[in-house]
């Protein structure tokens, strides 16, 4: 290997490092300060530099495919050189393929993609991506199109011989339902990317020893059955996320850094006394739970008398404390907190019951919050409930690219569509249906559905997106959902029996059913979810 590809190569790893590491100074240190000034002992976080990887900004260059003569052949010399190896790559080697033709095809258009590596990522977790079509080229639309595989790495950096970080691919997102006359130039991938590596949190010590670090491994494996910690070296000891927190990530570091070595009954009952004081007293709420979670079941005793606090939030920090400690008061008092329609605190109360509570009690809250008059309510009990695999949620996939979802458990007729994350349409109070005489047609006219007074069944047209002369009409029921599988369900292939559908993309069938509800074609309210955040301001 050369030298410029093995600094290629070798660099990447370091300056990921580096990015990931920079800036972090671990979990907030009140509560280690706290400690050392009430003479507490020491901590595993006054010990070491814990270096959690936070998010990090990738980008690359891809190959959007399927569209309308919309894209173009531009494409700058370097760019085009690294995707036609890559493109290659992917393919059978007995594949021949005149890539520069694929590249210059109208039908194909090259781009930039971007995304974010989430916090303390896991091996195939998923994240949303942009492409944006690069500029001064012909490229007018990335309508319907699909990104072809790509590969992702630090800005700046591409090419065959560098380290892959992520990949993305799938259908291309333009939202519709916000503003009609948005740029087709740019687009999302929900869900499209893909992290490629287990990213590991570091406590590197301050003062490099073996035996030490032995101690502090040994301290946390004791700790967490699974055996998290291991020391790699005398300054080092890497910590991996255990299942149960695989998705409260930055907690389980928490607590960690706020674990003693030293154990006692003398000195860990000062310790509690000053925890649960500083908990009813102090702003930081949260570092404090966190500190009485880290020295374990004998806080419970005296967390219960938080309970009856006047301070709600010092009941939902008391409470949760206490669950996942095993306390069953806690799980009671996080109830009370999120059946109570006056509190600020549901939502957080509902998703703390999720993450430590038993699964049946879980379900058992998240089904009666489908319930509620409260959309936001309701669309948090959901989203519980999809977590927790529950039979309340009816889901099939459609299209090959979204799932269809119905929520029997709710009187509240909802159509809610995600624009980040997993790609789902979702029936609230299904089944939903349309009303009799139905004519509405979608905005660019491409589309109509059309059921006249006293018709038994609803007509779905659709005018070929590529042949204007060409329309395909497909019959439906008057269920919401059924009408959106022939919407979108992908047209039989020659001699298929089934009936298929006619191929309308998930951006299409989410603004067509914003129409229907705004129209009264449908007597259900419309609800969206917010657009990807592009950059290090993400969720979870």
């Amino acid at each position: 290997m050369n030298e410029i590809c093995r600094k290629t190569v070798f660099s990447v790893p370091v300056l990921l490092t580096i990015c990931l590491a920079g800036g972090c100074g671990g979990p907030d240190r009140g509560a280690q300060d706290f400690s050392s000034r009430a003479g507490l002992g020491a901590t595993i976080g006054s010990l070491v530099r814990v270096i959690t990887p936070e998010p990090v900004t990738i980008e690359g260059y891809g190959l959007v495919v399927g569209l309308e003569g919309t894209g173009s052949a531009e494409c700058p010399p370097q760019i085009r050189k690294y995707l036609g190896q890559y493109v290659l790559k992917q393919l059978p080697a007995s594949t021949r393929m005149n890539v520069n033709k694929f590249i210059d095809s109208p039908n194909t258009a090259v781009v930039l993609v971007e995304g974010t590596i989430p916090a303390i990522a896991s091996k195939n977790q998923y994240f949303d991506v942009r492409v944006t079509a690069l500029p001064n080229t012909q490229t007018t639309s990335l309508e319907r199109g699909r990104l072809f595989t790509a590969e992702l790495n630090m800005p700046g950096r591409f090419g065959v011989d560098t380290r892959i970080l992520a990949d993305a691919e799938g259908p291309v997102f333009i939202d519709k339902i916000s503003d009609p006359g948005i740029n087709k130039k740019t687009g999302y991938i929900l869900a499209g990317g893909k992290v490629l590596d287990e990213y590991k949190t570091i406590l590197s010590l301050r003062k490099p020893d073996f035996e030490t670090a032995n101690r502090i491994r040994n301290r946390i494996n004791g700790r967490f059955s699974s055996a998290p910690a291991r020391a790699v070296l005398s300054n080092r000891v890497e910590l991996t996320v255990p299942a149960k927190y695989r998705e409260r990530k930055q907690r389980f570091v928490a607590i960690v850094a706020a674990m003693y070595l030293e154990q006692g009954p003398d000195i860990n009952g000062k310790r509690i006394r000053a925890f649960l004081n500083r908990l009813s007293d102090s702003e930081d709420k949260y570092s404090s739970e966190v500190a009485l979670e880290a020295i374990g079941n004998e806080c419970l005793g005296e967390l219960g008398a938080l309970l009856n606090s006047s301070d709600e939030k010092v009941r939902l920090h008391a409470a949760r404390c206490m669950l996942n400690l095993g306390g069953d008061a806690g799980l009671a008092a996080l109830r009370q907190i999120a059946l109570d329609n006056k509190s600020a605190g549901r939502i957080e109360a509902l998703e703390s019951i999720t993450a430590g509570a038993k699964h049946n009690d879980a379900v058992a809250l998240s089904r009666r919050l489908l319930r509620d008059d409260d959309f936001q309510i309701r669309l948090a009990a959901y989203e519980q409930l999809r977590k927790l695999d529950d039979v309340a949620i009816a889901q099939e996939f459609v299209g090959r690219n979204f799932y269809l979802e119905r929520v029997t458990q709710t009187r509240h007729k909802t159509v809610f569509v995600s624009r980040s994350g997993q790609p789902c349409i979702v029936l609230f109070g299904s089944p939903v249906y349309c009303t009799g005489n139905i004519f509405v047609t979608s905005r660019n006219g491409d589309i109509t559905i059309n059921a006249p007074s006293g018709q038994k069944y609803v007509n779905i047209i659709r005018k070929h997106p590529k042949r204007a002369n060409v329309i395909a009409q497909l019959k439906s029921s008057f269920e919401l959902g059924d009408i959106i599988r022939t919407l979108c369900d992908e047209p039989p292939k020659e001699n298929e029996k089934e009936r298929g559908g006619l191929g309308v993309s998930y951006a299409d069938a989410a603004a067509l059913l914003k129409l229907m509800c705004d129209k009264g074609a449908v007597r259900a309210e419309f609800r969206a979810g917010p657009m990807p955040k592009i950059g290090l301001n993400i969720k979870k």
